[in-house]
């Protein structure tokens, strides 16, 4: 891959990342209309998008961003304010954007009428003295500005910075040109540029493609530092960029200009800095004169400098704080880790076989590395679940909008951490169940507010770590499931008997069955239960469970358990006749034993009675097609899925293990029973038990034999 698209590829990954941070910050804006801060960051983001675009050569890009920015820049400047028209073009422009950048990747090529139409209506937003200019609208002031006597002190109303810049020496091959930065800044106000060209090499080892320069500036101007800061924003990763405002009070005799004084003549060559801090040591420091003059207690001086290091400490810190890394490299790292613990294990087990003590301090030091090592891998997997929660504010404004109804999303526990891939496949289940509450679930405001309801209904989404587990709910205040119509549409489908007194959840799960709807005109958006059987596919394959609860005018709550991970999982090694199988420990409750005295009191029907509990059991051999044992003792692992509890009858129980998982592959897509398998310590191969589809398909063997 060449260099420009390596660099392309990096633009249109921060782009979208942009265009998500974009989104939930112009929705949060929605709510919060004076908030400068969000202003600011969203007019980053629109400014970043627009310098990056113009570096890459995305020039469409480039020339339309810079329209939203127009507007963005006067409603940072209090000359336009936030309203839901502003909100409605720039998340407009935003799904435009998003498009282009989807066509540059080979993606089909949005209406050019669509971007024109945006454009027409945000330049109808501007003042009347900026639209008339049209696609010129971000000019203040086409006269040059005056200049000012050079000077320390700020006049009212305006900032004075001191930035030093120097780009990095291959700012060039990044399709960077310094002098647009300065040019930038003299647009700003009354700008003092001083260049140093100290670094520049003789001819023989001079570069043209390096820069080798750097400017000092100094800046009278109106804008805030924010302004400033933006600037710089495409090159502050890679370049020192230093922006200081001068305060006002500061004059020539105070130590702060003796020092910027030290500074520049360092710069300029004219003194070594060594001369400089020779000179400046010969002085007490202010600390030392504070408490000289009786102004202040040492204690009180040493508690603030420790204060000081300790932000030194964190600024540092947060500069370095995170990198990123191709989702493909992470995967193979994950696959490594896999098979270092794979081998790890077998390590173990023939260090255990040798029974050298020799041998075995070094193998169980191995074995923690491992484990270790094996932990913050997966911990660099998990990512915060607001990720994907965030996204879907912007799905609940437009369709409640689109239907006429008033719905406020809520969410809480964004913080919980969740695997990357577990992530990325939730988004459709998600976002399928949030389309069914606002559709089928909130009524509409006239009518909550005839049930004495706030006209504005509520969909709350909301994850929580349980153990090795995420619960993730989504629970709206709507109407609720309606019982009747759900067991008369399953009566139809011939789900359930007529007869049959099943009710609550155990009804509710009905509905994830392949078509059942129960709505009498099926809306554009979502119908209830449509589609609800690709949730419950989905949310299985990924070793979760799905729960439904509802009360009349109360509202409706689902409930997703997912896995932390897909990818090691922990798990409970037993064995039948010479096999070996692990069943995941997040399903198990218990293990009991099984006797030939217990067998014959069920009477031929596989039932166990467990602590006063008549448990229903299958047999693992009978599930692989073994022969039948004779074993005098068998033993039950329990496992519960969703409120069922199953026994799983086994020869024996070997104990914890924690599992690698390794697919099947396309051979063995259609086993139902199990999930993946994993290599053990001796070599051999272990299956993993589909917990899910055993006990689905133990009741479906139930309910024929109770047919026949």
């Amino acid at each position: 891959m060449s260099q420009r698209d390596k660099n392309t590829e990096v633009f249109l990954e921060e782009a979208s990342e942009l265009l998500a941070d974009l989104e939930q910050a112009l929705l949060e804006l929605e709510e919060s209309p004076e908030d400068t801060e969000l202003i600011g960051r969203i007019f980053r983001a629109m400014h970043t998008i627009k310098g990056s675009g113009a570096m890459f050569g995305f020039d469409d890009i480039a020339k339309f961003t810079h329209h939203v920015e127009t507007v963005l820049d006067k409603v940072r400047d209090g000359a336009l304010s936030v309203t839901k028209e502003l909100i409605d073009l720039v998340l407009a422009s935003r799904d435009q954007i998003s498009l282009m950048l989807e066509a540059a990747n080979g993606g089909e090529t949005p209406d050019p009428a669509e971007a024109d139409g945006i454009i027409s209506r945000l330049n109808a937003l501007l003042p009347q003295e900026n639209a008339q200019n049209g696609n010129n609208a971000k000019k203040e002031n086409s006269a040059p500005p005056k200049k000012k006597k050079s000077s320390c002190i700020s006049k009212p109303n305006l900032f004075t910075y001191h930035i030093r810049f120097k780009p990095s020496g291959d700012i060039f091959l990044h399709g960077m040109d310094p002098a647009i930065l300065l040019d930038d800044l003299r647009d700003l106000g009354d700008c003092q540029v001083s260049i140093h060209t100290g670094d520049i090499p003789p001819l023989d080892r001079f570069d043209p493609e390096t820069c080798y320069c750097c400017w000092d500036i100094v800046l009278t101007s109106k804008k805030e530092i924010d302004h400033i800061k933006d600037v710089f924003i495409f090159v502050e990763d890679d370049s020192e960029v230093l922006i200081r405002q001068v305060a006002d009070e500061v004059s020539v005799e105070d130590g702060d200009a003796k020092m910027l004084l030290g500074e520049i003549l360092v710069e300029r060559g004219d003194i070594k800095r060594e001369d400089i801090e020779s000179v400046m040591q010969e002085r007490p420091r202010i600390g030392q004169l504070l408490t000289e003059k009786g102004l202040v207690p040492q204690s009180k001086v040493d508690s603030a400098l420790a204060e000081q290091r300790a932000v030194d400490k964190r600024l540092t810190a947060e500069k370095n704080a995170s990198v990123r890394v191709p989702a493909d490299r992470l995967d193979k790292l994950i696959n490594l880790v896999g098979e270092m613990v794979i081998s790890q294990a077998r390590l173990s087990q023939v260090s255990s076989g040798i029974g050298s003590a020799e041998l075995a301090s070094p193998v169980e030091e191995i074995e923690r590395l491992t484990a270790e090592l094996r932990d913050i891998i997966m911990g660099i997997r998990m990512m915060p679940i607001g990720t994907t929660f965030s996204k879907f504010k912007r799905l609940v404004r437009d369709l409640s909008s689109q239907i006429g109804k008033e719905i406020e999303l809520q969410t809480d526990g964004a913080e919980t951490e969740l695997d990357k891939t577990v992530l990325e496949r939730l988004n459709d289940p998600l976002v399928h169940l949030i389309r069914n509450s606002i559709d089928h679930g909130v009524e509409l405001p006239d009518v909550r507010e005839a049930n004495g309801k706030s006209r504005v209904g509520t969909i709350l989404l909301s994850a929580a770590q349980s153990g090795d587990k995420v619960v993730i709910t989504v629970k709206d205040d709507g109407a609720g499931l309606n019982e009747e119509a759900i067991r008369a549409k399953a009566i139809e489908k011939k789900l359930i008997d007529p007869n049959s007194d099943i009710h609550g959840r155990e009804l509710f799960n009905l509905i994830f069955a392949p078509g059942f709807s129960t709505a009498k005109v099926v809306s554009s958006i979502s119908g209830r239960g449509v589609g609800m059987d690709v949730v419950k596919r989905e949310i299985d394959s990924l070793r979760g469970t799905v729960d439904i609860t509802s009360a009349p005018g109360k509202g409706t709550v689902i409930s997703i358990s997912l896995p932390l991970t897909l990818a090691i999982i922990d798990g409970l090694m037993v064995q039948v006749a010479d096999s070996s199988f692990v069943v995941p420990l997040s399903f198990v409750e218990e293990c009991v034993e099984l006797s030939l005295d217990d067998r014959s009191k069920s009477h031929g029907r596989q039932l166990a009675y467990v602590r006063g509990e008549i448990v229903p059991y299958l047999r693992l051999r009978g599930v692989f097609g073994m022969d039948d044992s004779d074993n005098p003792i068998e033993h039950i692992v329990i496992v519960r899925v969703e409120d069922k509890r199953v026994g799983i009858v086994v020869d024996n129980v070997v104990g914890d293990y924690q599992t690698v998982i390794k697919s099947l592959g396309n051979a063995y897509k259609e086993a139902d029973t199990v999930s993946g398998a994993t290599i053990m310590g001796d070599g051999k191969v272990a299956l993993i038990v589909d917990v899910v589809k055993l006990v689905q398909s133990a009741e479906l063997e139930a309910v024929s034999n109770c047919a026949a």
